[in-house]
């Protein structure tokens, strides 16, 4: 049980979502960043704080940048009540379960794209997507073998590269064993794709090279 009291600011002055302005502030470091760009939780009708990748959950936010000490710190440091200003339950495991729904996240964004027709994978059906300039992002497995590795980055130029899952999970998407190269058609899904995998670099090894 957390039981410390206070609170932190968003960018204006208090800690509720009534609060306008598409900027809010970490409660652990303090630094102001665009909302998309930082997690969001909120406390639910049994005083447990709870992570709300969507921003839609009802209530106060929290906010904290987009990392896995900064989340640990917030959970040490009894953060969560001081910002909500009131007695709170928080998993000491947090930072996990964050990881974990940012994964799904990111995952089924793929697995939206697959089935609206704008992913592809396997090396071929990908390097013909990029050399067509048909590509928007490509997701690289993390895993994957150097060379082939190294020869799909290439073609890929300035395009945004994550390499935050591993074959196997991104084989599961696409109905195979394994999938290592994965590339999206522009769009909305794309622009979403990344943003969310900046998200998750924060929590797993791996990374998003992003232009």
């Amino acid at each position: 049980m957390d039981s410390n009291t206070g609170g932190d600011d968003e960018t204006g002055g208090g800690l509720g979502d009534e609060e306008t302005g598409p900027e809010r502030r970490c409660v652990v470091t303090g630094a102001v960043r665009p909302k998309a760009e930082l997690l969001r939780f909120v406390v639910d009708p049994d005083a447990a704080v709870v992570f709300d990748p969507g921003h839609l959950l009802p209530g106060r936010g929290i906010w904290l940048s987009a990392r896995r000490d900064v989340v640990n710190t917030a959970v040490a440091k009894r953060l969560f009540a001081r910002a909500a200003r009131r007695p709170v339950t928080v998993p000491t495991d947090l930072a996990d379960r964050v990881e974990g729904l940012l994964v799904r996240r990111t995952l089924d964004i793929i697995g939206l794209a697959r089935r609206a027709g704008q992913a592809v994978a396997g090396f071929e059906k990908v390097c013909a997507e990029l050399r067509g300039g048909r590509a928007a992002v490509l997701v690289a497995a993390r895993d994957a073998a150097r060379d082939g590795r190294d020869k799909v980055r290439a073609l890929a130029g300035s395009l945004p590269v994550i390499a935050l899952f591993d074959g196997a999970e991104l084989g599961a998407v696409f109905g195979r064993d394994a999938a290592v190269h994965v590339c999206l058609s522009p769009g909305k899904l794309a622009r979403r794709l990344v943003d969310d995998a900046a998200l998750l670099a924060g929590f797993r090894e791996g990374g998003v090279q992003a232009v």
